[in-house]
């Protein structure tokens, strides 16, 4: 790809956000009653290709529970409040109800509490008990210590999240988790991430892990780019991302790494245009957490908005549009994207002529960039 000549002295590729393309209609359509959205990662089986992002204003054990039994797979922050107290309802409450000014540090304050094995215990069986599968979320410094704890409690899935998590990641103070052996010695399917880079991605995918998150601090909550500079736009991750599945497809004889979008996805037109550049799921927060019946009261945040040294993130006020079904399988209450994301995917599906989501990835695209209202 041609690079932009930012300067004399540097030179970049140029990049997309989802804002950026369109998918193109076809010669062909179908009825959307006859198209697929079901997707499947290691043994497990889902209706719908969406992941709830672990954040606490997404995901608590019983929206975890309703979540599943929509179709989709909740994954539980098992660093969060819910891990941290017995009772966290009251503090997600007061969460809510903070003055802007003084949230972030309230919030320090709220998650200095130490995390506790035998919480993470009781809340992974609690949805275990659901009949939901089962996935916890641990970031890349706290999987050490708690890896042994969330499988003895029969996690399905083994969520490793970070706003960007690599392969080799060196440091001179501590031993550092080596994602290889770790995924390699473990019982469970891995998915790892985030992954803004071609590079990265193929890395990760030679760990061994099931599924990699595409996204760099491009969420809603998040403010990556205004504290460290450092952004992928989000459609040209997940094709570059794509692009290092098939060719670790190639390397590896036929072991499939499946894509999975996370961030940059307000409306169901981001999702439909996620599908299209190579994505076989979508983990979603902020789309989510304006379900009236998510934790975060209409509020979303993410662990960034409390990190004890420097903040990438805030708490933002995102209203609530609908049940959490409604949100997902509708019906939609408004034309703009924020209700019924699957009625909308199947549609977008059903009007290019696919019918179901590896064949909708192949779908043309253009670039069409639009200003949001």
């Amino acid at each position: 790809m041609t690079e932009i000549e930012i300067g004399k002295g540097k030179r970049g590729r140029r990049a997309y956000s989802f804002d950026d393309i369109a998918v193109v209609p076809s010669r062909r359509t179908r009825d959307p009653e006859e198209v697929s959205t079901g997707w499947q990662i290691d043994a497990y089986h889902f209706e719908l290709p969406v992941m709830a992002a672990p954040m606490d204003s997404v995901v608590s054990p019983q929206t975890a529970i309703t979540f599943g039994q929509l179709g989709g797979l909740p994954v539980l922050d098992l660093e969060g409040l819910w891990t941290r107290y017995e009772t966290p309802e009251p503090l997600l409450a007061e969460i809510a109800g903070l003055d802007p000014a003084n949230a972030t540090m309230r919030m320090r304050e709220i998650y200095e509490e130490p995390i506790n094995p035998d919480l993470i215990t009781m809340r992974l069986k609690e949805i275990r008990e659901a009949g939901i599968t089962v996935a916890g979320a641990l970031s890349p410094q706290r999987t050490q210590e708690h890896w042994k704890t969330v499988v003895d409690a029969g996690v399905d899935l083994f969520v490793i999240r970070g706003t960007t998590v690599s392969a080799e990641h060196v440091s001179g103070k501590a031993e550092p988790l080596n994602l290889k052996r770790f995924i390699y010695e473990l019982d469970v399917p891995v998915i790892v991430g985030g992954a803004g880079t071609y590079t990265a991605a193929l890395h990760l995918m030679r760990t061994g892990a099931a599924g990699v998150l595409v996204g760099f601090g491009g969420g809603a909550a998040h403010t990556t780019r205004q504290t460290l500079g450092i952004h992928a736009p989000m459609a040209s991750a997940v094709a570059d991302v794509a692009a290092a599945r098939r060719d670790y497809m190639d390397e590896s004889g036929g072991r499939y790494v499946h894509v999975i979008a996370d961030g940059g996805m307000g409306s169901s037109g981001d999702l439909v245009k996620a599908v299209a550049c190579g994505a076989d799921a979508v983990m979603l927060g902020a789309a989510l957490a304006r379900a009236s019946d998510a934790p975060g009261r209409g509020f979303h945040w993410g662990s960034e908005a409390h990190h004890h040294d420097l903040p990438r993130g805030e708490r933002v006020e995102v209203g609530t549009v609908g049940t959490l079904q409604e949100i997902l399988t509708g019906p939609g209450r408004g034309a703009d994207g924020t209700t019924n994301l699957m009625g909308a995917l199947r549609r977008a599906m059903a009007t290019t002529g696919y019918s179901d989501l590896k064949e909708f990835q192949r779908v043309e695209v253009v670039v069409a960039p639009y200003q949001r209202s």
